[in-house]
């Protein structure tokens, strides 16, 4: 985003504040951090409500923003490819508008574009990625803190383009302008400009080329460690200094969450997995699988491609053939989707090569004899991928033997060959009306997984009544049509001459999704007595229970679960300690709130929270049993441990209001004193700030430590009052605290607190 843009976000947070919409102020300044830290959830969230306050607003350059930081998540740590060129495309047009067009940042909308095209297939957008960015670059001084990413851009369009010499030269050029003007180059330039050398041949100046830039500033700092690391390793490797590269090759759990690094941590992968020190197993494999699945999902499909043959030729190396011929047919088929395909028939026919040149290990005994073998194996240090191999004569003949095989290939991420092989044996063989309810629920599972939903339904027209309803309510719960999958699994609980217990998870998990946690509990106590119900079942009952104020089978519940009340009728209303409930915050993240447990699935918030937010301090909420976090082991971390719940939702609120306040931080004994003051009250405070959080000394400029948080008051309480016991709570303070907001909901020294706001910089 060009300089200008910022200064214009702080005039228009500035007139947001002023205009009283501070919520949207503080959005806009965090849309950036969400997008380059990864906060993809929150991101999702925030953007688009930003985007439509900027349309409501009719503020055009407010919307273009929020478009775009929305955008560069999505399409830079993401990766997102062809879902995301449609929108990409809308903000380029969009950028071109009468009312937009002057935006000083507008050329972004260029660099979101490209990228989503270069995900998508680099080497078969490269032309219309070179146009693009020419225009753009046409038009921007190196000055500009555009340039450096459009420039970048640019040389990643040369190499995709297979015109590497052309690809140094602009980068060295480009490096050399922006020097010029009394700037230096960005990171992810000098990034590029080392893989145009390695593309050039040139490996040792593109590590030089690496070093300098690993000390520039890069546009997006919080990706630059890994993306550093994963260069370096693919550029080392390159060289043939294997213990320097796996030192920097950053481990799957560091980039797993950064799917713009996989490809070339797939290729520094593929040229160390000769060595002792990387180990190239069925894991690795695994994971691949995983990548591959993903740019499916996103579009990537040249990274699709990519990762397939890379991966087709690990598998050759752990002599996984049967893997490899299936990777194989993957790059192959999805090179359909590809506008460019130069040399990739040649390297898929290599792999094709080596797989069929290259003998599986020896099977560790006869045939007849495997599924034993299978049982009798360490099922932690087992290969699945060799007993795939080995299992394979007997599957879609032997029963036993085709359940383990099938599973274990979808273990791998094969559902759908596990699903050919049971469509065959079951389906083909019109056999499924008589299948064992074990192969049914593996079957549709696979079908599930694969993604295959026309077949589930196929295959469910040809079961029984009872079997077919549970088959289409898996598939509904899985696709989250929740009516659907409700209805489904009445029908088969209906149709079931024994409990059903399958079935009627389902329905009561569809209840309560569709609010009617009153059905969920009749549901699951009509069973509840049946051995076949878990204790998962049970807290299922107890909290649509609770949900609903079903107090009598709350108690039913907790009796088959051993454990004691102190009332044998009415709500349940005890003290069982802290409990952390996670609630979800309006900006799409979580917020831990401290609260009092007082039930078995209940819990008073005891944390007073901003305005903005659905619930408050006081209010009562239903939570999940199931713990969020593991008990720790140290006896000393469990005695300071307060266990974490997912808040279900709200059973009555409090009626709470809370108040900001902002200042300077008082002496402890003010601070106790004042805590004291409100605890009579029943008022719950709770500071927010850090101790990093300081104002300023209106006299001497120095930095004082600060104090900001909120106080609950009940509804009986009015604000005149609140204002009145905060006035007299504080009036002895060295320094004075603020609750401006208050004082104008109240219309009482609004200016002394207005001059406070401004003399101590809140």
């Amino acid at each position: 985003m060009d300089v200008d843009i910022w200064a214009w976000v702080v005039d228009t947070q500035r007139q947001l504040h002023q205009a009283g919409n501070s919520g949207l102020a503080m959005a806009l300044g965090e849309l950036p951090a969400l997008a380059l830290e990864g906060r993809y959830s929150q991101l999702d969230v925030m953007a688009p409500a930003v985007a439509q306050h900027g349309e409501t607003l009719e503020l055009p350059w407010l919307e273009f923003y929020a478009r775009y930081w929305h955008l560069l998540g999505r399409v830079g740590d993401r990766a997102q490819g062809a879902v995301a060129l449609t929108d990409a495309q809308a903000l380029a047009d969009f950028a071109g508008r009468d009312d937009v067009r002057e935006c000083p940042s507008t050329v972004a909308a260029v660099e979101v574009l490209t990228l989503a095209q270069a995900n998508t297939d680099g080497p078969g957008y490269a032309a219309d990625r070179l146009a693009a960015l020419g225009a753009a670059l046409a038009g921007v001084e190196a000055e500009s803190l555009a340039f450096s990413a459009l420039t970048a851009g640019y040389v990643s369009a040369l190499l995709d383009a297979g015109r590497a010499e052309e690809a140094v030269a602009y980068a060295e050029s480009s490096v050399e302008r922006l020097r010029a003007a009394g700037r230096e180059a960005s990171f992810e330039l000098g990034a590029m400009s080392a893989r145009a050398l390695l593309a050039a041949g040139r490996a040792e100046d593109a590590l030089a080329a690496l070093d300098a830039a690993a000390e520039f500033a890069g546009d997006d700092p919080v990706s630059k460690p890994h993306v550093e690391a994963v260069l370096r390793a693919w550029v080392l490797a390159t060289l043939g200094r294997v213990s320097e590269a796996v030192e920097a090759l950053p481990d799957l759990d560091v980039v797993g969450d950064h799917p713009r690094d996989w490809v070339e941590w797939a290729r520094a992968v593929r040229m160390l997995a000769g060595s002792e020190q990387i180990a190239n197993s069925w894991q690795l494999g695994k994971v691949l699988r995983q990548w591959i699945d993903y740019f499916a999902m996103m579009g990537g499909y040249r990274a699709r491609v990519e990762l397939a043959v890379i991966a087709g030729e690990l598998a050759v190396e752990r002599k996984a053939v049967w893997q490899a011929k299936l990777l194989a047919d993957l790059a192959e088929s999805a090179m359909g989707e590809l506008k460019v395909t130069d040399g990739l028939p040649e390297r898929i026919e290599a792999l094709r090569a080596s797989a069929r040149s290259t003998t599986p290990p020896e099977a560790p005994g006869p045939v007849d004899e495997r599924v034993a073998y299978f049982d009798a194996a360490d099922g932690f240090n087992a290969d699945p991928e060799r007993w795939v191999e080995w299992l394979s004569p007997l599957s879609g003949t032997d029963l036993e033997a085709t359940r383990r095989h099938t599973t274990t290939l979808g273990f791998l991420g094969y559902p759908a060959q596990g699903a050919d092989i049971y469509w065959t044996m079951l389906v083909d063989s019109g056999k499924a009306d008589s299948a064992d309810d074990e192969d049914l629920t593996y079957f549709t599972g696979l079908l599930i997984e694969a993604r295959q939903d026309e077949r589930l339904e196929q295959l469910a027209a040809k079961l029984p009544e009872e079997q077919r309803h549970l088959a289409l309510a898996r598939l509904h719960r899985a696709r989250d049509r929740w009516a659907e999958a409700a209805a489904e699994a009445e029908r088969s609980a209906t149709a079931a001459s024994g409990a059903a217990i399958e079935a009627r998870r389902i329905w009561a998990a569809a209840a309560q999704q569709l609010d009617d946690s009153a059905q969920g509990v009749k549901v699951l106590r009509e069973v509840l007595d049946d051995e076949a119900v878990e204790q998962e079942d049970i807290w299922k009952l107890i909290v649509m229970a609770t949900s609903v104020e079903d107090w009598e089978s709350v108690r039913v519940g907790t009796t088959k679960l051993g454990m004691p009340l102190n009332s044998d009728e009415g709500p349940i209303e005890e003290e069982m300690g802290l409990v952390r409930i996670i609630l979800p915050a309006p900006d799409g993240s979580q917020r831990q709130v401290l609260s009092l447990r007082t039930g078995p699935a209940t819990a008073r918030l005891a944390v007073p929270q901003p305005r903005n937010m659905d619930y408050n301090a006081g209010d009562l909420v239903v939570f999940d049993p199931q713990l969020l976090e593991p008990i720790p082991d140290d006896p000393q971390e469990r005695e300071e441990f307060v266990p974490p719940f997912a808040g279900v939702r709200m059973l009555r609120p409090g009626g709470f209001t809370s108040f900001f306040f902002d200042g300077a931080a008082p002496s402890e004994d003010d601070w106790t004193e004042f805590n004291e003051v409100l605890a009579e009250r029943g008022w719950p405070v709770w500071v927010y700030s850090d101790e990093d959080y300081t104002v300023t000394h209106p006299s001497t400029g120095e930095r004082l430590p600060g104090v900001f948080g909120w106080v609950a008051v009940p509804p009986d309480v009015s604000p005149t009052e609140v204002d009145a016991l905060l006035d007299d709570a504080t009036e002895r303070w060295v320094h004075p605290l603020a609750w401006l907001d208050l004082a104008r909901e109240v219309d009482v020294e609004v200016e002394r607190h207005e001059r406070i706001v401004k003399e101590y910089g809140l």
